[in-house]
């Protein structure tokens, strides 16, 4: 079954006469809560501020990319140490929900969220839910592409080309959601066969797999690579900071995230959890990411969508499998297969 998606509703956060609406945690409440948190530090650390001033429950947080959280939640599962995980893309959340590594629990603020978001719970069987959605592609530094004198790229072809030999960064697939998205959204763009002819082929161009999906996107803006493959949005930060970047949406197509939020198994402050994942929900916590220069689209319809998130009308999304990519199986496979014959060719 695929996560059919409205780009309309993916590209406005449309409001939903929600301004009437708050939700909050009694002042009274007291305990603690373990966040696994998948986004940038920027953005970690003021959701947990917000809910611990809002709740007076204390948070402890760690942020780790999506694929190293998962390896966490999967390590810790006999003696789990996580309550919430929270943020990062979505099919290693939907993995952790197959795995039954994660809980059911079906917030009171789903009728308040965009269908796609409510359609990722409905998927994993109400084990993960859609808190924000953001386009693949990449950035690229202006000044050094200027000094090369080479032309724009604007396709994923592009970045094959002889001049971005040891030019181009991307993360693992294996510690990123974000690089595993890339993997999936090339087989499905592309077929399995040339997809992985095309990565062998980008493998000579990449100076660095690094850990950190939005890691590229800060290298272009300081310089350290000419061009970094994210999610938009990650390069829709640099650009807003000031760095001489260019965003592109490649034009053969591309896929796209639902950013996800879930329960992890045997939480040891499940009350808690739970608390954190309705206010998480709400237009109120989700509008902290743009005042975090995260620009990701929110999934509540109340939520207002950052005026600098890039317009997801504009670009040509896949029909992105997320049940078939995001089960264990297949990105066991791909990832598997991504190491034999890419991560170990030589340059």
């Amino acid at each position: 079954m695929k996560i059919t998606v409205s780009l309309q509703a993916l590209a406005s956060g449309a409001a939903f006469g929600l301004a009437g609406l708050m939700w909050a945690v009694p002042a009274s409440a007291s305990g603690e809560l373990t966040v696994y948190c998948s986004v940038q530090e920027e953005w970690c650390r003021p959701m947990v501020q917000a809910f611990e001033r809002e709740t007076g429950i204390k948070v402890n947080m760690t942020r780790k990319s999506s694929g190293e959280t998962l390896a966490q939640i999967k390590a810790e599962a006999a003696n789990p140490r996580g309550d919430v995980w929270w943020g990062g893309t979505g099919d290693p959340h939907l993995q952790a929900a197959e795995e039954d590594l994660t809980v059911e629990y079906k917030s009171p603020m789903l009728d308040q969220l965009q269908p796609w978001a409510v359609s990722q719970a409905e998927q994993s069987g109400h084990k993960t839910v859609g808190i924000y959605a953001g386009a693949l592609g990449y950035s690229f530094n202006t000044e050094m592409l200027a000094s090369t004198g080479a032309p724009e790229p604007t396709c994923w072809s592009d970045l094959l080309r002889e001049e971005f030999r040891d030019e181009v960064q991307v993360a693992n697939p294996n510690s990123s959601g974000t690089s595993y998205t890339m993997v999936a959204t090339l087989v499905q763009l592309m077929g399995e066969d040339k997809a992985f002819e095309y990565m062998k082929a980008l493998h000579k161009n990449i100076n660095q797999y690094t850990k950190s999906g939005a890691a590229p996107a800060r290298a272009a803006a300081t310089g350290e690579t000419l061009i970094g493959i994210t999610f938009q949005h990650d390069g829709v930060t640099q650009v807003v900071q000031g760095a001489p970047v260019k965003v592109v949406s490649p034009c053969e197509g591309t896929g796209y995230e639902i950013g996800s939020m879930s329960i992890i198994k045997g939480a040891p402050n499940m009350d808690n959890a739970k608390k954190w994942y309705d206010w998480a929900l709400t237009p109120a916590a989700q509008e902290i990411g743009a005042s975090a220069n995260s620009f990701q689209v929110p999934s509540n319809k109340g939520a207002k969508a950052p005026e600098q998130a890039p317009d997801l009308s504009s670009v040509k999304l896949i029909d992105y499998d997320f049940a078939k990519y995001g089960s264990s199986a297949e990105r066991t496979r791909l990832l598997t297969k991504w190491d034999a014959e890419v991560g170990a060719a030589p340059k």
